[in-house]
């Protein structure tokens, strides 16, 4: 049982690390577009953060 639980907690731990690379990830490939391309995506630059948070 405990053995479970420590693989749970490893697993959720590993996913955590790799949604927050794939957020770190999507916010730097979208803030190297220029303010026309966000604008063509429907993005402000103000709302990358939330963009790339809200994949998840």
């Amino acid at each position: 049982m405990v053995n479970i639980r420590r693989k749970n907690v490893i697993t959720q731990l590993r996913n955590a690390i790799k949604r927050h690379a794939t957020i770190r990830r999507t916010t730097a490939e979208l803030s190297r577009l220029s303010d026309r391309e966000l604008s063509d995506l429907g993005i402000a630059r103000c709302d990358i953060n939330r963009v790339a948070r809200s994949a998840f």
